[in-house]
This record gives structure tokens, sequence and C-alpha cells, in this order.
């Protein structure tokens, strides 16, 4: 069915569209009588108005456009759904893109939302993104930006993300506290700064514990599943002598789990193995895995308080600042 429209009303009622769309706007100059009837054909009708529409003229929509590496697991689709809450209580809807980890498509999204008119955007970019140059161009149109958990140290905007390097070393203190000696590193690529970040805290958690760094045991690969499993069996094949694995994040460790778990060895008897993100996956598999528990629920919610915070008062885009959450080791079965 076609959608009913400002014209609709105006050719209903033989009066102006102009008339109309300041009757529906309760614009002082439009008489009372006239709102009320325009109010009632509309309801009639079927009116609904148009946000696109509205924002065009305004410049500025109730849109939020988000954009993330992907939805498929936990981490994301909890961070999402906290964006949302707080965008739907302060009266905001979302766009949601994905980039499937393309820097290219990644680009392309921007673009997208920016010829949306949205207000603003909340963004953790893609494990391949080489520059934050798109992202400027938020910054040249004024349009507030928030980075989470995935952030471009170089493009100036606020940012809500943990301690990723104390936490990867609050980890691996944890492997060499339950007797490990031979810590496996599964990292993810070497661009991306959480990636970066938890690296330095495998190397520096060994080097407390005296313990020498073999670079052999650092593994580089994705950012899923099947990258652990490809680790892990790399290892095998190579018969280098581990026994514990630190996985960059959950997919990496559940990737690696299975393949532990194929050549008949036990966790944690023959190998530990801690994640990073605290899926909920990693509670459903037995041994149950121990893993860092990033607060994604609320890393979305603080991202879109700050975000609508700006929007509602662009002075604070001048003075852009990081929030750094708690995240906590839970220590389960897998160590």
């Amino acid at each position: 069915m076609k959608h009913k429209t400002i014209l609709d009303i105006a050719d209903y009622l033989k009066i102006s569209p102009s008339t109309v769309s300041r009757a529906l706007s309760d614009h002082p100059d439009i008489k009372a009588s006239t709102k009320i009837l325009v109010r009632k054909v509309a309801d009639e009708i079927g009116y609904i108005p148009n946000p696109i529409a509205r924002g065009l003229r305004n410049n500025k929509t109730l849109t939020i456009g988000v954009l993330v590496p992907e939805i498929k697991h936990d981490f994301f689709a909890s961070a999402i759904s906290g964006i949302e809450e707080v965008a739907y209580q302060a009266g905001y809807t979302i766009i949601l893109c994905q980039s499937n980890e393309s820097f290219e498509r990644e680009i392309l999204n921007t673009n997208v939302l920016i010829q949306h008119r949205v207000a603003g955007m909340i963004v953790s970019i893609s494990q391949t993104t080489k520059s934050g140059e798109h992202f400027n161009e938020l910054n040249k149109r004024g349009i507030p930006l928030v980075f989470f958990d995935r952030v471009c140290p170089e493009v100036k905007a606020c940012k809500v993300i943990i301690d990723d390097e104390l936490s990867a070393y609050n980890a691996v203190i944890h492997l060499i506290q339950r007797g490990y000696k031979n810590i496996a590193h599964f990292a993810g690529p070497e661009p991306l700064e959480i990636c970066v970040k938890r690296k330095a805290g495998y190397c520096r958690a060994l080097k407390s514990a005296n313990i020498e760094i073999d670079e052999s045991l650092i593994l580089v690969g994705g950012l899923h599943e099947n990258d652990g499993y490809d680790s892990m069996e790399k290892v095998f094949n190579q018969n280098r002598k581990i026994d514990a694995v630190f996985a960059v994040n959950d997919p990496v460790a559940i990737g690696a789990f299975q393949k532990i778990k194929e050549a008949g060895l036990r966790i944690p008897e023959d190998i530990g193995i801690v994640g990073f993100s605290n899926n909920k996956i990693t509670n459903l598999i037995n041994p149950r895995l121990t893993t860092v528990d990033q607060p994604s629920f609320e890393m979305g919610k603080r991202s879109a308080e700050i975000l609508i915070d700006m929007i509602k008062d662009e002075s604070k885009l001048k003075n852009p600042f990081t929030e750094i959450l708690e995240a906590k080791l839970i220590i389960r079965e897998s160590t």
C-alpha cells in the first residue's frame, strides 16, 4: 500500500502542503481549529511522518548509525543491545551496518550513513582497517563519533574501551600461577590495537615471571574459530611443546578447544586454555572456558550515552575523551 504524505492531507482538505506541514509541527501561525482538523485527517488516512524527509530539511535526524565488524558473535550483539536500549529511551532509532571485517565495506557503510544524515555514529572497526581517514570525514562535517572496543587511535573521537593489556596480563599470570609454563599466544591481526595490547600483556606477564618469550609460540591469525583451530593444528604439526594457550578472543579459543579435543588431549590436564570476551558459549562447553569478561552491554550503553550527549551539546565535540570500563577474569574449569 502506498504511504500517505502531506500532499494527500493537503489535497483532501484543499489547503496548501506548507499549511499542513506547519499544522503538524504545531506552528503558532496556524489556527488551533486547522491544527485539529489536519491531525484528524492525518489519523484517518494513516499518515506517518517521514523522519528521513524531515532530516533532509533540518540536515539532522533522530537516527544513530552503528557500524560493527559482525553481529553473529555475542560480544557485538550484546553491545548493540546496550546501544539500542539507550537510543530508544532517548527517542532515537539506529541504522545497523556490519563491515564483515572488510576495510572497503567499512568505508562504504560510513559514506552511506553520512548520506542518510545520521545524527551521530558508534563504531567498532574491522580487523583489516588500514587508516581512519573515512572517519575524519565525520569530524569535518561535525557529526559526533564514538568508538568502542576496536578503535582508530589516530582519529579524534570519544572511545569506550577496557584495559586490554592489563586484562591479558592478568589472564596469563593466572595460567602461570596454575603451574603452566609453555604458554602459546594465538594472536590477532597486528594492526588492530586490541590485538597489539593483548599480545603486550601476554609478553609482560611472561617477563614478570622470568619466563623467556618464545616467538615461535606466538601465532598470528584472524579472530574467528577457524583461526584458532588452524593455529592449534600448526602447533601439533610442528611438535611444539605447549601446556597452555592464551587466545586473543573467545572464538579463537573455541577453535583451539575443538582441535585439542580432536587430538584426544585433556583440558586442562594436558593443555589449559583462556579466552577473551566471555561469550555465552564459553559457559556451555565442557569443560567451561576461563575467559576475560568484557562488559559488552555496558560498553554499548556508555557509547550511546556519550554520543547522545554530544548530539545535544555540540560544544562537547571539542573535547573527546577515553572511558575505560572494568574487565574481570572469569575462572572456570579450562584452567
